[in-house]
């Protein structure tokens, strides 16, 4: 049966019944990996600079293949390896972004970790050389022109990794929540676009973006990716944009809907809760317990309220729809998941960060304020570029 005939809500033909895949507790620690997206900048204008591949070459003696290109030549992407302890992911975030650092100043650039260009901007953008990208342009056209926008992408290891789908069931109604931690996309070519995540707002175009279906089985998932595929609603498996998606080359659960992180201490922040919900998902799908099932229009409305309003407004509960404090909704995600950050040693560093981050703001709340003290735009850019490796 073709997946264009489901509903939401209907079921597949004879459906893979929910059930534990292995009896018994989860083994922890799960192993957790990130991936960043990076902005190059030219400090001269303060504007992306085309030379993403060559800052990629000058970094790779120091990062080896935990540094690559991206879509345009605006972009750089870092990446840790699979760790079961924070502390060694954080390390590596941290000397992967000073190591960027310093090889864009060997070639008279710089790095910005936000989700947006401040200002100055192509149109189209400088597409990095290769047969994908190059069938990605012919395939999506415009799409692509303005493609230049950063996220954060959070990997967490899956014993079984036929759990995925049922675990992206029960990380779908969090993924607005999510998303206001590390909001970090205000600007867009010069002005304040009056959204928190502007990347995330753009990012929906895409045909195959925002929050998943709700998966009635892992064939429900095969399906379904069959059919974007033979619909040319995709080129591959790589491009499923969902906020949440299980890895196409990888043994894990990927959550894509972050903005790329202002600081080390904002990505380290984000692993930790993505790898505590994943946990505590995971416990849910081998206990057999139902996954919420907030409805796609209200899930996207909340996502979009998210993306609008970040830390300091309000949220949509995704399952009542009623409207509530982002900080409450937050409050409450981190307390469904404090067992698991307990037992992965993380507590007391996400309730430290989530403090720092009550007090301080999000990504752009903190851009926002160095905009404020002058209204210049060059000064968000130095801003971002000065706590991009902040230690």
């Amino acid at each position: 049966m073709s997946s264009q005939h489901r509903s939401e809500t209907a079921p597949v033909d004879d459906p893979e019944p929910l059930r534990p895949s292995a009896p018994g507790p989860v083994p922890e620690p799960l192993t957790v990996g990130i991936e960043e997206e990076l902005l190059v900048i030219d400090p001269a204008g303060r504007v992306p600079s085309p030379h993403g591949p060559e800052l990629v070459a000058a970094a790779a003696d120091a990062l080896g293949d935990r540094v690559s290109t991206e879509l345009t030549r605006y972009q750089v992407e870092l990446r840790t390896h699979p760790h079961t302890c924070l502390k060694e992911a954080d390390d590596q975030i941290r000397t992967s972004r000073t190591a960027a650092a310093r090889a864009a100043t060997r070639l008279g650039l710089r790095i910005a970790s936000t989700g947006t260009p401040v200002h100055g901007q192509a149109v189209p953008v400088p597409m990095t050389p290769g047969d994908r990208y190059a069938r990605s342009t012919s395939h999506f056209r415009a799409l692509d022109d303005e493609q230049i926008v950063c996220a954060c992408h959070v990997h967490v290891g899956l014993p079984e990794p036929r759990d995925a789908v049922h675990v992206s069931n029960h990380l779908r109604p969090w993924l607005p929540t999510l998303s206001v931690l590390t909001a970090n996309s205000p600007f867009w070519a010069g002005r304040d676009t009056g959204y928190a995540s502007w990347r995330s707002t753009t990012w929906g175009r895409w045909p195959v973006a925002g929050p998943p279906p709700y998966f009635e089985s892992p064939d429900h998932f095969e399906d379904l990716v069959h059919t974007l595929l033979e619909a040319e609603g995709l080129i591959d498996r790589g491009g499923l944009y969902w906020d949440v998606r299980p890895s196409h080359h990888l043994p894990t659960i990927e959550v894509r809907v972050a903005d790329a992180a202002l600081t080390p201490d904002d990505t380290l922040v984000l692993g930790a809760v993505v790898r505590a919900l994943t946990a505590t998902a995971l416990e849910a799908v081998r206990a057999g317990e139902a996954a919420p099932r907030p409805s796609p229009e209200i899930l996207r409305a909340a996502c979009w309220r998210a993306a609008r309003d970040g830390l300091s407004g309000q949220g949509i509960d995704p399952v009542t729809g009623r409207l509530m404090p982002q900080t409450s909704l937050v409050e409450r995600l981190l307390s469904t998941v404090a067992p698991a950050l307990r037992r992965h040693d993380d507590l007391d560093l996400v309730r430290e960060q989530w403090r720092r981050l009550r007090t301080e703001g999000n990504g752009a709340d903190r851009q926002r304020a160095a905009h404020r003290r002058r209204r210049s735009t060059d000064d968000v850019v130095d801003y971002v570029v000065s706590a991009t490796c902040r230690q």
